[in-house]
Order: C-alpha cells, then sequence, then structure tokens
C-alpha cells in the first residue's frame, strides 16, 4: 500500500469480526456466483487444520463499532451467508456482524433470511439468494451434510482469517477504493509487510526512520528487478508483483522452521512452501508476529532478545543484511556461476540460504562445489565411466546437466574477462539436446520436411572440399528435379546419397550417434531447424543464427567452429572421429572436478 496509507494491521479469525458494516454507493453491489462460493468452501475444507487466510478486508472506523467497508464486501457477505445457512446444521453458529448496503437499504435484513420472494426485488439480493442456493448444493454434494458444515463453521470459528486492515480516518476512501480495484496497490504479502513496517517505524522511531526504510525498501526492490540477478537467485526470467518478495518469503520460511525446531517439531518434515503449496498471507502473517510480537521470536533471527517495539527495526535489519549478502554473491565470480548452476537446475534460493548459515566464505564454496557434485535431484552424481556411458534417450536429464555445467564452467573460468554466463537467457527459453551430427532421418515424414531437407543440403553443397564443381551442378539439377514431384522413394536415395557425401571420408563404420560426444545444447527452436541434418549444414546454420543474434552456448559455437579439434587435423566440413574425441576431453576437462570417484576396483575406461 502507498505509505500515506499505513494503518492497523493484524490477522482477524472470521469469527472475531464484530460490528456494522456499511457498504457506500462508490462499490458496486454484491457479485459473486456460484464459483466463487463453491471455491471458498472448498477451499477452507482442503485447508485440513492449517491456519488459512482470505484476502484482507480493508475497513475504516466511523465510531461506536461501526464501519465502513472499503474493500472486502464480497467476501464478508459470503461469510455471513455461510455462517447462516449452516445455523440449521449447528445450532450455535452466529454472525457477529452485519452488512448495509447503501444502495439497498434493507440488505442487511435480507442476509438474515434470503428468500426466493425477496430475490426478485433487485438484482443485489438476486446473487446473493444465488449465492445461499450455491452454498445448499455444496453441502448436499458433502458425504455427510451435518460434520460438513459443522467443520466449516469450526474453521471459521478457530483458523480461518481475514488480514484485518483499519485505514487511518484521514483516509480518502473513494481514493483508497479505487486505487486498491485498479491494481495500482497489490494487497501481496509484501505490499502487506511494506505498509506494516511504514506504520510501526513511525510509532516508534518517527517519520525520519520511515523515510529510510521506504527508501531502502525501493533501492532494494530496483536491484532484485535486475534480469540476470534475479534469473541467478530464482531460474526465473519473467517478471513478479514484487521482487522483494523473495527475501521476505525467505526470512519467513526460516522463522517457521526455527519455531518448529524450537517447539520439537521436524522442520525437515515440511515441504518448501511454494507456489501454490504456499497458504496465503504466510509470510505476512508470521513477519506480522515478528514484528508486533517480537519476544515470541527471541533468539530466532539474532543471537539476542528484541524489545517490544523493535520488531520492525530489527526485522528490516535482518531484509537490509540478507539483500546485502546475495548481491555480494553475485558480484562475486565463482559465487555467481556456481549459485546460478544450481538454481537453475532446481535448487530453491532457501536451499543455497541453507548451505551458507554460519560457514565462512571457503566453507560455503566448498558447500556449492559438493552440491554441484552431489546433490539430491540437482548435483551431478557422476563418475567418469558414467559420464563417458551416458546416452541420448536414456539419460536425458543427467546430459542436459553436464552440457549446462560444461558451458558454466567454461564461462567461469575465462581469465581477465568480464563475460558471464547468462542464466536469464538460460531461464527464457528452452533449451534441448542437439545431435551434432544426425546419421538418420527419424522424424522427417511429410513432404515439407523432405523439401526443407534437401534445399538445405543443396544450398551447403557448393562449400564441400570432396566435390568437383561438375558434380555440384548436376547433383543441385537431380534435387531440383526431385523436388518438382517429391515422393518418398525420391527423398530416400538422394538422402542416402547427400549423407554419404556429408560423411567423414576416414571413419570405418558409423560412430555411435546418441554418444554425450554428439551432443551439444541448443535452445529448443533454433534446434527444430536443425533436426536430422548433417554437420555442414548445421553449421552453417548455427553460424547463421549467431550473427542474427541467437544466444548460442559457448561450447555449442566452440563444438561447430572445431575449436576443440587440434588444427593439423581439422576436417572443417565433417564431424569425424577426432572432432568427438576432442570434444569429449574437452567435457571431461571441465566436470573431472565435479566427478565421483569410481567404485572400488572399477577403472575408469
Amino acid at each position: 500500500m502507498a505509505d500515506e496509507d499505513a494503518g492497523t494491521f493484524e490477522g482477524l479469525e472470521v469469527g472475531r469480526i464484530s460490528g456494522d458494516f456499511f457498504v457506500p454507493r462508490y462499490q458496486r453491489g454484491y457479485r459473486w456466483t456460484e464459483i466463487e462460493v463453491t471455491r471458498l468452501l472448498q477451499d477452507i475444507r482442503d485447508s485440513e487444520g492449517a491456519t488459512y487466510y482470505l484476502q484482507p478486508i480493508v475497513v475504516k472506523a466511523l465510531g461506536d463499532n461501526r464501519w465502513e467497508l472499503i474493500d472486502g464486501q464480497q467476501r464478508l457477505t459470503t461469510l455471513a451467508l455461510i455462517v447462516r445457512y449452516f445455523k440449521t446444521y449447528v445450532p450455535m453458529a452466529e454472525v457477529k456482524y452485519s452488512i448495509e448496503y447503501e444502495t439497498r437499504p434493507r440488505s442487511a435484513e435480507f442476509l438474515l433470511q434470503p428468500t426466493k420472494k425477496k430475490a426478485d426485488e433487485n438484482i443485489d439480493f438476486f446473487h446473493m439468494f444465488a449465492a445461499w442456493q450455491a452454498i445448499g448444493v455444496w453441502l448436499d454434494r458433502q458425504e455427510d451434510a451435518s460434520t460438513s458444515a459443522w467443520e466449516i463453521y469450526s474453521a471459521l470459528s478457530r483458523r480461518v482469517k481475514v488480514i484485518w486492515y483499519e485505514a487511518p480516518e484521514t483516509t480518502d476512501s473513494i481514493e483508497l477504493f479505487t486505487r486498491l480495484n485498479v491494481g495500482r496497490i497489490p494487497l501481496t504479502d509484501a505490499e502487506l509487510v511494506k505498509a506494516l513496517l511504514l506504520s510501526r517505524s513511525r510509532e516508534v522511531d518517527g517519520t525520519d526512520r520511515a523515510l529510510s526504510v521506504a527508501s531502502e525498501w525501493d533501492a532494494i526492490e530496483r536491484d532484485l528487478r535486475d534480469p540476470e540477478l534475479w534469473a541467478f537467485l530464482t531460474a526465473k526470467s519473467d517478471d513478479e508483483a514484487t521482487h522483494i518478495s523473495l527475501l521476505l518469503d525467505t526470512i519467513a520460511d526460516q522463522l517457521s522452521d526455527r519455531l518448529r525446531a524450537r517447539d520439537g517439531r521436524d522442520a525437515g518434515e515440511r515441504k518448501p512452501l511454494r507456489g501454490r503449496d504456499r497458504p496465503n498471507f504466510h509470510t505476512f502473517e508470521t513477519l506480522r508476529r515478528a514484528i508486533v510480537q517480537p519476544g515470541d521470536f527471541s533468539g530466532l533471527l539474532c543471537d539476542h532478545d528484541v524489545n517490544e517495539g523493535q520488531g520492525a527495526a530489527h526485522l528490516w535489519d535482518h531484509v537490509v543484511d540478507l539483500h546485502s549478502l546475495l548481491t555480494g554473491w553475485y558480484e562475486e565470480r565463482d559465487s555467481f556461476h556456481k549459485i546460478g548452476y544450481l538454481t537453475a537446475c532446481g535448487l530453491p534460493f532457501g536451499s543455497v540460504l541453507a548451505l551458507a548459515d554460519g560457514a565462512t566464505r571457503s566453507q560455503f564454496n566448498e558447500s556449492l562445489h559438493e552440491t554441484i557434485a552431489s546433490g539430491r535431484r540437482v548435483g551431478l552424481n557422476l563418475t567418469l565411466s558414467a559420464l563417458r556411458d551416458l546416452r541420448y534417450g536414456e539419460d536425458d536429464a543427467k546430459i542436459g546437466r553436464a552440457l549446462l555445467l560444461m558451458n558454466v564452467e567454461a564461462v567461469r573460468k575465462l581469465t581477465h574477462s568480464t563475460e558471464r554466463f547468462s542464466f536469464h537467457t538460460y531461464a527464457a527459453r528452452t533449451w534441448s539436446l542437439e545431435h551434432i551430427h544426425a546419421q538418420n532421418s527419424d522424424g522427417l515424414n511429410t513432404v515439407e520436411q523432405w523439401t526443407e531437407w534437401l534445399r538445405q543440403h543443396r544450398h551447403a553443397l557448393s562449400g564441400m572440399p570432396n566435390l568437383e564443381a561438375k558434380e555440384v551442378e548436376d547433383l543441385s539439377h537431380r534435387i531440383d528435379e526431385a523436388l518438382a514431384a517429391l515422393t518418398l522413394e525420391k527423398f530416400q536415395a538422394l538422402e542416402a546419397e547427400l549423407r554419404r557425401i556429408y560423411s567423414p571420408p576416414d571413419v570405418d563404420g558409423a560412430p555411435e550417434e546418441h554418444a554425450l560426444s554428439n551432443l551439444a545444447l541448443l535452445e529448443k527452436n533454433d534446434n527444430s531447424t536443425l533436426n536430422n541434418w548433417v554437420f555442414e549444414v548445421k553449421r552453417q546454420l548455427v553460424l547463421g543464427l549467431d550473427r542474427k543474434g541467437s544466444y548460442i552456448p559457448i561450447c555449442t559455437r566452440n563444438a561447430f567452429l572445431k575449436y576443440y579439434t587440434d588444427r593439423r587435423a581439422q576436417q572443417l566440413h565433417f564431424w569425424g572421429p577426432q572432432d568427438r574425441k576432442a570434444y569429449m576431453t574437452a567435457i571431461e576437462r571441465e566436470l573431472t572436478p565435479y566427478l565421483q570417484l569410481e567404485a572400488q576396483g572399477e577403472a575408469a575406461p
């Protein structure tokens, strides 16, 4: 929320909401349908005992326990309908608040007992009654309606909460409502935490401290919006509403785990709270407690107790320290590449942070190295012999990690260079394994595919050193004739002839096409244009893609430029045994520091 709107925040159980709510005429009427009502009931049911947060309720005090309801009238109206419907099954069910719509004077009365007859009086009553019926339909679908009603009512009383935001009395209600509903103030965890921090900073330390926090917040958010820094930390290329939420979520998760450990619960049993698995406003509620009740977290964020009133300052200091730590990693070349590789392979940022917890710089670097070598699900986990035995179609995930690491390491070890591996580009694209030289036409099934294959291979004929000009002219003429009325038989005959021309002259028997020594990393859209084509055609196309600005990983470019092959053994237009051997040697050179020892009694071939 905007700084001037900082008010009072708390997590409030639905069962504790009380008073008389007034919905001004500047808001639209009640419009929830069966879809929203059913989803709310089912989400509460599926939360299975955990605290479940609804979207914020924004109010302004009118005096005598009366409230102007600025945002949240759809939710509060639906909750009132649910509790009243459940009273048939749970006699003790009671709604402690009323809602009066300025445009519908008898709305509070209607909500006490919705009926079909009164529902026809206006459009708001119509939608309210439809929601009332949807509650009944949902209950009828449950195995035991009475039990389900009791479970939902109990949840509303004890563990279903709203973010209760009481705006200052000086707030312009219409302006705030407009800003909330046009998306200028997304009510995310981060925005709510910001508003609470600013509010508490004003109360305890005065305006200067609040201005300082606001300025630092904006600076951190700006840093985290650097595309390369964001991708290095998260393996994401897309923007999110707030990037500082990465730090806030991480701190909240740390606190949750440490609370569990202090309370004798196993933090390791909890799955990482990401995506849909993350409860609504988990971060806000955890950090709110750390701000307003710092005594509950004594010794968890630091090794000393935090006094009441100092929670906001202490939490913000922790955010600033975390920001400094990760920007330090970003600036340091080795940690940037190693952390970026691990996050690209799926290691969460929180897990990277855990490796650094309590470790010296050298210990942290060693932990990064060990995680790359043998980390669960994200590590290389290969011996030298296993690396050499990798095969396309059988070990694609391992090959992908190996070739990514080769490229990252090749860039990391460039001396006297500012070049870095682009984790942002890597995150923004879908990558696949490319055969450097394809020896069959698997997947070419249509006339269009045959036509394109022949055209590309015809175009490359002029550069082949083993063909005379007359041979190139004759073969090009026969290809053109076949293209005029192409059939499978004509394609197969010309394909076989062209593959013989484009194959290295010194190959005894067909080399293994799916070996690691014949695979490179390439962006999927680029790969789709190269599939099933021979080396010379691919070489020319890769160079063309590079000239047009496509991101070609350094080792893929090196392979097609014959960078790894001794110049005395180079045959520029072919991918032969000497090229495969040199390329495999380069792969082993980059990856050997991360390979596991061979099993006892087993020697590398």
